[in-house]
C-alpha cells in the first residue's frame, strides 16, 4: 500500500487483505468484495457485497479497496457504515426491498430511502459532493408492477436528489447500476468536499437527457467525472455500453457491443483530456471492470480487451446484468495521476 497520493486503489486477494497489519486496516476506506461473501474481521469497515460470480480466476473472491495515505475515522449513520479521513468519504448502504413490499413499487421507495439516506450523511459530515455511486440490484431488467426494475431503479434516485435540492442533471457523479441473481439493494459510494467535474460522451446523449421512451425518469449520472485532491486527480468512468445517441447498437453481437463499448470509453478519455488539470490518460493505464451477460461470452470479451487496452491492464471480469435487456456488455474505469496542490 502506498503513500504517495491521499487516495488510492487496489486489488487484493481474500488472504491478501487478511494479512494486512492493523496499521494498514486503520488506512483502508472501505471494500468491494465481488464473487463471495466478506470477512467477519472487516468490524467498522464499509464493506459492500456483491453477489455476483468473478469471471476466468480461480479464486472465488477478490476484494478491490480503497485506502487512505492517513488513517480513517469509522462512523454509522442511519444504517450507512462509512469511514473519512481530510478529503474524502467512503459508505456503503443495504436496503431491503421487504420494507417497502407494503408500497407501489418498492425498489423505487428503497431508492429513494437510500439516496435520501446518503445525502442526509454528506450534508452532516461536510462532504456535500457525491463523486461516484456503485450500485448493484436483483433482477434489473424484470418488470415488476408493471415497470422495469431499472426504471424503478432510476425514479428513485431521481426524486431524492431532487428532495435533497441537488441537481438532477449537468453536475452529477458518475455511476453504475448493475443486475444481481439476488440480494438487497446495495450501493456503495464515494465523496468529497469539492464538486466534482462531469463529463460527457460526444457519441452519446447525456444519459439525464434520454427520451421519455426509456422510462419515467431518466438515469441520473454522468458519464464520467474527474475528483480532485490535494496533489491528486481521480478520473471515474461510469459503467459503459454499445449506445450511441441513446440507442443500442450490435444488438445480439458481443464482440460488436464489447468495440463499440471501448470506442466510447477512448471517446470519453480524450473529451477528459481536453479538461484535465494533469497528464493526459490513456487507455492502457485505466484499472477496468467488465460486467458480461452470459458467461460463455468471457472468452471473446476478453480477447478484445487485451487487444485493444493491453494484456497488462487490470481487469475484472463479472458476470452480471446489465441495465437495458439488449446490452450483452458493460465496462466502467477509473484511473488517478498527480498533480499541483489543488
Amino acid at each position: 500500500m502506498t503513500e504517495e497520493t491521499p487516495v488510492a486503489h487496489s486489488q487484493l486477494s481474500p488472504p491478501q487483505l487478511a494479512d494486512l497489519t492493523d496499521a494498514q486496516r486503520q488506512r483502508l476506506l472501505g471494500v468491494t468484495c465481488i464473487g463471495g461473501p466478506a470477512k467477519a474481521w472487516h468490524g467498522e469497515l464499509p464493506v459492500q457485497n456483491v453477489a455476483a460470480p468473478l469471471l476466468g480466476r480461480s479464486a472465488g473472491a477478490l476484494n478491490e479497496v480503497w485506502y487512505s495515505a492517513e488513517s480513517c475515522r469509522s462512523g454509522e449513520f442511519r444504517g450507512i457504515r462509512f469511514r473519512v479521513d481530510d478529503n474524502v468519504l467512503y459508505g456503503v448502504v443495504d436496503v431491503e426491498e421487504g420494507a417497502f413490499r407494503g408500497s407501489p413499487l418498492p425498489l423505487q421507495h428503497a431508492a429513494e430511502d437510500a439516496y435520501g439516506r446518503i445525502f442526509a450523511l454528506l450534508d452532516r459530515e461536510g462532504y456535500a459532493h457525491l463523486w461516484r455511486a456503485w450500485n448493484y440490484l436483483s433482477e434489473i431488467n424484470v418488470e415488476r408492477d408493471g415497470l422495469e426494475r431499472y426504471r424503478q431503479f432510476n425514479i428513485g434516485r431521481y426524486d431524492a436528489f431532487v428532495a435533497s435540492g441537488r441537481l438532477a442533471q449537468g453536475r452529477v457523479p458518475a455511476a453504475c447500476a448493475l443486475g444481481t441473481p439476488s440480494g438487497p439493494l446495495t450501493i456503495a459510494f464515494m465523496a468529497g468536499r469539492s464538486a466534482p467535474t462531469p463529463i460527457e460522451n460526444p457519441r452519446q446523449v447525456s444519459a439525464y437527457n434520454y427520451p421519455a421512451s426509456y422510462g419515467p425518469r431518466s438515469p441520473t449520472f454522468s458519464r464520467a467525472a474527474f475528483a480532485t485532491l490535494p496533489g491528486q486527480e481521480l478520473l471515474f468512468i461510469s459503467g459503459t455500453a454499445s449506445i450511441v445517441g441513446h440507442r443500442t447498437l450490435h444488438i445480439g453481437d458481443v464482440a460488436g457491443q464489447t468495440r463499440e463499448t471501448l470506442a466510447n470509453i477512448a471517446a470519453l478519455l480524450g473529451a477528459a483530456n481536453a479538461v484535465t488539470r494533469s497528464t493526459p490518460y490513456m487507455l492502457a493505464e485505466l484499472s477496468l471492470r467488465a460486467y458480461i451477460r452470459h458467461a460463455e461470452d468471457y472468452p471473446l470479451v476478453q480477447a478484445i480487451v487485451e487487444e485493444q487496452v493491453g494484456r497488462t491492464a487490470p481487469v475484472v471480469y463479472v458476470q452480471a446484468d446489465i441495465c437495458r435487456a439488449d446490452l450483452l456488455v458493460e465496462i466502467e474505469a477509473m484511473a488517478s495521476h498527480p498533480m499541483g496542490s489543488c
